[in-house]
C-alpha cells in the first residue's frame, strides 16, 4: 500500500464513485485489509496446507507460497503486500497477521508441536527473504530457478521449521578469548 495511492484514485481505477468505496470499505486502509484477506484467504491456506501427510507440510508451504507471489515478471499481491510492509506499519501488521498468526501460527498450533509461535516465525522469516531476494532483489541464481526448483531446495529448511526437533535448550557458553 503506498502512501501515495488514494481511495479516489483506487475509486478511478474501479470505475466507481469514492463515496462508494468509503461506504464499504472505510478509508485506505480498511480497504486494503479487505484486500489482502481476500486474495490470501488465510482459512483455506491453513485447511489446505494440513490437508495431506505431515512429513510433506514444507513442500505445500513453499509451492502455495510461491503460486501466490506469482511470476518473477509478474508478481502476485503477496510481493506487493511485502514491499508495502518496508514502508507501511498498517501492511507490516497484515503481513505479521497473516503469515505468522492466521496462516502459519495457526498451522503450527494445530500440530501441537513446541514453540509454535517461534516455529511460524521462521518459517514467515524463510518465505520472506526468499520473495524479497528473488522478486525484488532479484538475486539472478533465485530468477532464474522454476518454482519446483525452489520448492526442493526451500521445503526441507521449511518443514524443519514447522515439524523437526527443536534444538536442545542447554547451551555451553562460548569462552572468551
Amino acid at each position: 500500500m503506498r502512501k501515495a495511492t488514494s481511495v479516489r484514485q483506487v475509486a478511478a481505477e474501479a470505475g466507481v464513485d469514492p463515496a462508494l468505496v468509503r461506504r464499504f470499505f472505510g478509508g485506505k486502509e480498511q480497504l486494503f485489509s479487505a484486500v489482502v484477506t481476500e486474495a490470501f484467504q488465510p482459512e483455506r491456506a491453513v485447511v489446505m496446507l494440513l490437508d495431506g501427510p505431515r512429513g510433506k507440510l514444507g513442500e505445500r508451504l513453499a509451492a502455495y507460497v510461491l503460486q501466490l507471489l506469482g511470476e518473477v515478471e509478474r508478481p502476485g499481491p503477496l510481493l506487493g503486500l511485502m514491499r508495502s510492509a518496508a514502508t507501511s506499519e498498517h501492511a507490516a501488521a497484515l503481513i505479521r497477521s497473516f503469515l505468522a498468526d492466521d496462516m502459519l501460527g495457526k498451522v503450527t498450533q494445530k500440530l501441537g508441536v513446541d514453540h509454535p509461535e517461534l516455529r511460524a516465525a521462521l518459517a514467515a522469516g524463510q518465505l520472506v527473504g526468499l520473495a524479497i531476494t528473488r522478486y525484488a532483489v532479484r538475486v539472478e541464481a533465485l530468477v532464474a530457478a522454476e518454482p519446483g526448483e525452489l520448492t526442493d531446495w526451500v521445503s526441507p529448511v521449511l518443514q524443519r521449521y514447522l515439524t523437526g526437533r527443536a534444538p536442545t535448550q542447554a547451551r555451553t557458553p562460548t569462552s572468551s578469548r
